[in-house]
């Protein structure tokens, strides 16, 4: 709680300052948006592969044909992945090898202005590929309810929570091969946060782990939403989600101050 009332302060007075880098990164993919765009396609491919070809073996599941209840769970999971991919490799080249970092701390922007500019950053990226994500879904009609629009800003959250805790995790990387336990993680939480089945398939106690992962949060968060089934525990995923990405901000900026300033 001390690290997160440090970095609260910092948030609103260096937005602009954390601006600055958001626009540097932009200039380095001017010429590379396709990069940008690529994580975009796995999710697709796993909609159109699984939602509709398995899906025309599987038949409905509460209720829904199975592509419209495999599409909000892979629309979590692509703001999931463009916000992990940037905050978790790409940071770690800058931070490690190419000395961004230390070249930024040479001019007005401090360790807080670079802690919100990379997880904005990564933010950006994971809400490009949802908002891809739900346009090739309204186009496909896999979304059948006026709530869809909200799932733009509950995917921006999910890409919040992931950014910050990729970003703060990659801080402890010593090299490369430290990030195959990011898809040990990843991996998991992909296949298990109720993607491709319901929550209920499961037994407890493994049925109460795995209502406590970030990802599966944002999938009962944005399945609520598009297929119209509110609950008043969606409030408790924003909460989730919003905690976790306020921590990991409140994480990544005390290691940065630490790294860079030792």
């Amino acid at each position: 709680m001390t690290a997160l009332v440090r970095i609260l302060p910092l948030m609103p007075g260096s937005g602009r300052r954390a601006g600055r880098l958001v626009e540097r990164n932009l200039w380095v993919y001017r010429r590379g948006w396709l990069v940008i765009f690529s994580g975009f396609f796995e999710p697709l491919f796993y909609l159109i592969g699984i939602g509709f070809g398995l899906g025309a073996l599987v038949g409905d599941v509460n209720g829904l044909s199975y592509a419209q209840f495999v599409a909000p769970a892979l629309l979590a999971t692509a703001a999931m992945n463009g916000a992990i991919y940037d905050s978790t490799f790409n940071m770690f080249f800058k931070l490690k090898y190419a000395k961004t970092y230390d070249a930024v701390l040479s001019t007005p922007l401090g360790v807080g202005d670079v802690a919100l500019g990379e997880v904005t950053w990564a933010l950006i990226r994971g809400t490009l590929y949802a908002l891809g994500f739900i346009v090739v879904i309204l186009m496909l009609g896999l979304a059948s309810s006026a709530w869809s629009l909200l799932a733009i800003p509950a995917a921006m959250l999910i890409g919040f929570a992931a950014a910050a805790i990729g970003t703060s995790a990659t801080t402890f990387m010593r090299k490369w091969q430290d990030f195959d336990l990011i898809f040990v993680i990843t991996l998991p939480l992909f296949l298990f946060s109720a993607t491709f089945f319901p929550i209920t398939a499961y037994p407890e106690p493994l049925r109460t782990l795995v209502e406590f992962t970030p990802l599966y949060r944002g999938v009962h968060l944005i399945r609520g939403l598009t297929t119209d089934s509110i609950e008043w525990t969606m409030l408790l995923d924003v909460a989730y989600l919003l905690i976790l990405g306020l921590a990991g901000m409140a994480i990544v900026s005390r290691r940065l101050r630490f790294l860079l300033l030792k």
